[in-house]
């Protein structure tokens, strides 16, 4: 049996909406399903305009762009995330400070923050790991005390909430990811959404290659021209076709994730001692988007990988540590030590999880776990 670590799926009516879309006539961005896509999740969410934009990459160069990053602008963000939170904001000549992340929830340490904002801090990115949010209230009470915007890389969180609100919907931008491992997925694609409403017309200019096309669309101009820059973020509403029926089986995927979360950790507690399993805060509900366990060292962690990929079962690292990075050490600095960012980079594991994983191939990988941690 070959377990991998991701596998896309459909759920509802994916195959239909996209005939639909064909039929129709019309491919380009901004068609009828992104529009349909945008309505649900402005609905969901309650926010003041989501825009669909091919990658979550893309959403967060638009974010970039609209807290107007100028070149030695500071982003403080944490080391232990995907190379585009950084990139994003390094595109338009800003300097990542990397701080680094709590014990518990791998979420950026809040209590360090302060200490790296210096006269040329613009704003604080922070990154919501494993669909677990990071401790909003004092980011943002930190955000408002020094005059500085607050964007969310929610990649990994659609779905999941903060004290009852949703992640991505809290600071002034929000940033998702549709990629093909997260939850809902649409292949490649992310969205932007906009919590502060003094951004919203100008995001749409952004999106439209820095046109005011948008505006045209709706008769609020007469003609529509250049003003302002841009660039074309807008996904094929094929894309968004195919997203539409996931997005309308959110809650569907979730607890179908969730049930093998559980089950993961259900298991891995009789390991307590040998590995760390997630924390999660009691005011977070997370969407089940990863199982990862925290292992002594890189030695145990390599050998239980190698252990696994001999039957069959891809089981996975994550980032390595941005500050570390070449590109990192370039454009970015480090505010204070690294201690935890390093330890988990070097220590943590990735279990298989997808939609749909069944019984039979999660036995199977308990079963290699077992092997390997009983011998």
């Amino acid at each position: 049996m070959h377990i991998g670590f991701n596998r896309p799926f459909t759920i509802g009516d994916e195959f239909q909406y996209m005939r639909d879309a064909i039929d129709g006539g019309i491919l380009r961005g901004d068609g009828p399903y992104t529009k349909k896509c945008h309505e649900l999740l402005e609905k969901r969410l309650g926010c003041h305009k989501a825009l669909l934009t091919h990658s979550c990459t893309a959403a967060l160069e638009m974010a970039a762009l609209l807290i107007d990053i100028k070149p030695g602008d500071e982003v403080i963000m944490p080391s232990y995330t995907f190379v585009s939170t950084a990139n994003a904001f390094v595109l338009r000549g800003g300097v990542p400070v990397f701080v680094d992340i709590r014990r518990d929830t791998l979420n950026i340490d809040e209590t360090l923050v302060e200490a790296a904002i210096t006269p040329k801090t613009k704003a604080i990115c922070c990154v919501h790991y494993a669909g677990v949010a990071c401790e909003m209230d004092a980011i943002l009470d930190i955000a408002r005390r020094h005059g500085l915007a607050v964007v969310e890389d929610a990649a990994q969180g659609v779905g999941s909430f903060y004290k009852g609100r949703p992640l991505g919907t809290i600071g002034d931008l929000g940033c998702f990811s549709f990629h093909e491992t997260k939850n809902v997925i649409s292949g490649e694609g992310g969205a932007l959404i906009v919590n502060n409403e003094r951004y919203v017309k100008r995001a749409e200019i952004i999106r439209e290659k820095g046109t005011n096309r948008s505006q045209f669309f709706r008769g609020e101009v007469d003609k529509y021209t250049w003003v302002d820059i841009g660039s074309s973020y807008l996904p094929s509403d094929m894309v968004a076709a195919f997203l539409l029926a996931q997005l309308e089986n959110m809650d569907v995927i979730n607890a179908k994730r969730m049930l093998l979360w559980d089950e993961y950790d259900s298991f891995f507690k009789t390991y307590d001692g040998r590995v760390r399993r997630p924390i999660v805060p009691e005011d977070c509900r997370h969407n089940a988007h990863m199982f990862y366990m925290l292992f002594p060292d890189l030695e145990e962690r390599t050998a239980f990988i190698d252990s696994l990929r001999k039957s069959d079962i891809n089981a996975v690292f994550h980032y390595i540590p941005l500050h570390s990075a070449p590109a990192g050490r370039k454009w970015g600095r480090a505010a204070g030590d690294m201690d935890v960012t390093n330890h988990v980079s070097d220590t943590l594991v990735r279990m298989p999880l997808y939609y749909g994983m069944s019984e039979k191939e999660m036995s199977y990988v308990k079963n290699a776990t077992a092997k390997w941690f009983d011998a």
